[in-house]
């Protein structure tokens, strides 16, 4: 089995990450335009008919915007828990999942698990496939002992690396905006997420995903440095730090099985 996995977009105008194998296909989030996660997908060799799912983090725009339009054009089946398919509302036809309890989807056995941050029922995944795990977690308040658990046995993950405490402190930003950013429900800035992974890391990590890199509050410069920093001084030089953004898709990765 190969498993591919490629993050479409990552930041505060848009996420998308997909996840797929031979015969199974997923988008975790849908936060760009039903045209633009097309193009992308195209992008990588990919095609938005052949979709066969969405996983969704949470119910905040950036992570939904184009949920309805794919779900209309295409039938893409969303899957969500309770909380979160009753904050996006309307007429979306979701198969509802339980925090904390694994489902399967084709060739993937996914296993949604809670995280702090302000929105009605967050929660990353971990999707296991082929003898491979794999973490994603893009918006978290705060490291909790339920993100270090379920992302310890994670091949590769794709982790929030929101801001630099430094930049968002001298950012021109509302002093209530930067609170809600600080806080335990907010976004976890560069060191918190570089300390989790040097913590959690073990020889089965291979690979980082920095994602939701603030575009004032953060450079790929900063988050890259951190993390590799923390990894090296932890002794995990082999693990691979892999960068997103907004406006382009990411580096592929491809695992084979």
């Amino acid at each position: 089995m190969t498993l591919k996995l490629c993050v479409l977009a990552s930041g505060s105008s848009g996420n998308c990450t997909f996840i797929g194998t031979e015969r199974t296909r997923i988008l975790i989030d849908a936060g760009l335009s039903a045209r633009k996660t097309a193009e992308r997908l195209a992008d990588i060799g990919e095609r938005v008919e052949n979709i066969n799912a969405i996983c969704v983090s949470h119910e905040h725009g950036d992570h939904i915007a184009g949920i309805r339009v794919l779900q209309k054009n295409h039938a893409i089946p969303v899957y969500a828990n309770a909380g979160t398919l009753e904050r996006i509302g309307g007429d979306i036809k979701g198969a509802c999942f339980t925090t904390s309890s694994p489902f399967s989807i084709g060739d993937f056995s996914i296993h949604p698990f809670p995280v702090p941050h302000d929105a009605s029922d967050p929660v990353g995944f971990i999707f296991s496939a082929g003898g491979w795990n794999i973490g994603i977690a893009t918006d978290i308040g705060m490291v909790t002992n339920a993100l270090r658990e379920r992302l310890r046995k994670c091949h590769a993950v794709v982790i929030e690396a929101n801001h630099d405490e430094m930049l968002l402190h001298e950012a021109d930003r509302p002093w209530s905006l930067k609170q809600r950013i600080r806080g335990n429900q907010g976004h976890l800035s560069n060191r918190a997420a570089a300390a989790l992974m040097a913590e959690i890391a073990g020889e089965g990590l291979q690979h980082l995903f920095l994602a939701h890199l603030s575009e004032d509050c953060n450079s790929p410069q900063h988050a890259r440095k951190t993390f590799e920093t923390l990894l090296a001084e932890a002794g995990h030089t082999h693990v691979n730090v892999w960068l997103t953004c907004a406006e382009c898709v990411s580096e592929q990765l491809i695992l084979e099985g």
